[in-house]
């Protein structure tokens, strides 16, 4: 796969550029929903199995774009793929906040996943693909942190923006943009429609520091299967990974929220979680780089198991902000150690069908946890 970009230090650029579509995809088409929870469960009236469900058909919607990815890379460059994907996360979005029934709501989850496969794997590949520019092997591990570090920034900005947005003084000013409704939208309605805006922000932002930046497919007579074998445990320890983090960036801030915290607290919770993300670019970038088989997997998902346990423990604030700051230091760095498995141990050609293989065994891992909560 040829990729042409700007050499050296642009390279630094054009990943922190590829990293708003990471913000897009996860940090606000995925874990806003989490802040957004508790306030849809009250105004929908919604028990915890659909809420669940909702994140059941999510992880569907993720799991069928996973799916196709690989035929996606095949017909289009793989930049196309990822504006396609920030698109279709940016209209979903804004469809959030329009909506109330439960049916519509399901359906646009699902979307949403499909939507946030496209951008957030597809641009994995394409960070991936940086390395192989003038200096990039070398920055490997700092490329992929800084992209999947970019998750950070959505969430830190939803941990901003949600609480102002739904608060009372916001509402009032929002009654003459929508006097021609039936009726105002409710709190979380107008906080997804305000992550819409943020979103489009961000997709332009992505598309203006990324421009030359291409990813052509790589032909099917050059594509092979990667070598799965090789990576079975990588897999199954990513499976374990997608059936446990998901549940704590859902049911986090409810957890604490019910266990009597302030939601000030709350908010500085998810900032600091968010900021640990982007710090994760630098803190793993060496284990990264450094190591090419399944220790920096085994030694992140480690830590990401102490830090999912500390918050349930203890509701002690030492405990609450160590384990956000822990988990948001080290969760999308998994996902990065997947890549940089991928990139260490597999052809060029297989990378495509190499980073496929983790994204569907992470997408399954998702939905065999919801369905074990619903159940």
């Amino acid at each position: 796969m040829k990729l042409e970009s700007k050499e050296g230090a642009g390279l630094l650029y054009t990943a922190m550029g590829l990293a708003l579509a990471s913000a897009i995809s996860l940090g606000l088409a995925r874990f806003a929903y989490a802040l957004l929870l508790p306030a849809m469960r009250a105004d929908l009236d919604w028990s915890y199995a659909t809420a669940g469900a909702l994140n059941t058909v999510n992880a569907a919607g993720y799991l069928a774009g996973a799916l196709l990815l690989p035929r996606w890379q095949a017909r289009f460059d793989g930049k196309s793929v990822v504006v396609a994907g920030g698109i279709g996360a940016c209209v979903t979005l804004l469809l959030h906040g329009l909506v109330r029934s439960e049916e519509a709501l399901l359906v646009l989850r699902f979307a949403s996943g499909v939507a946030s496969a496209a951008s957030f794997a597809g641009g994995g590949l394409v960070a991936a693909s940086l390395a192989q520019q003038p200096g990039g092997a070398q920055r490997l591990g700092l490329i992929l942190g800084i992209y999947y570090g970019g998750t950070g920034l959505g969430i830190a900005a939803c941990a901003l923006a949600v609480p102002w947005v739904m608060s009372p003084e916001a509402g009032a000013g929002w009654q003459d943009w929508f006097a021609f409704a039936p009726q105002a939208p409710a709190d979380w309605q107008r906080a997804w429609i305000c992550l819409s805006a943020l979103a489009v922000v961000a997709h332009l932002g992505m598309v203006a520091m990324t421009r030359g930046l291409s990813c052509p497919p790589t032909p099917a007579a050059q594509r092979e299967p990667a070598p799965l074998s090789a990576l079975l445990y990588g897999l199954m320890g990513y499976l374990c990974f997608g059936l446990g983090y998901i549940g704590y960036m859902t049911f986090v801030i409810t957890l604490l929220r019910e266990q009597g915290l302030s939601a000030s607290v709350v908010t500085a919770f998810y900032v600091v979680l968010g900021m640990g993300v982007v710090a994760s670019s630098w803190l793993w970038a060496g284990l990264l780089q450094k190591h090419k088989g399944g220790r920096p997997m085994a030694t992140l998902n480690a830590l990401l198991a102490l830090a999912t346990v500390l918050p349930v423990v203890s509701t002690h604030p030492v405990a609450v902000f160590s384990s956000g700051a822990l988990f948001g230091s080290v969760f999308l760095s998994v996902v990065a150690s997947t890549t940089a498995l991928v990139r260490h141990n597999c052809a060029k050609a297989a990378w495509p069908s190499g980073i496929a293989a983790f994204t569907i065994t992470f997408a399954a891992g998702r939905i065999r946890h919801w369905h074990c909560c619903v159940a």
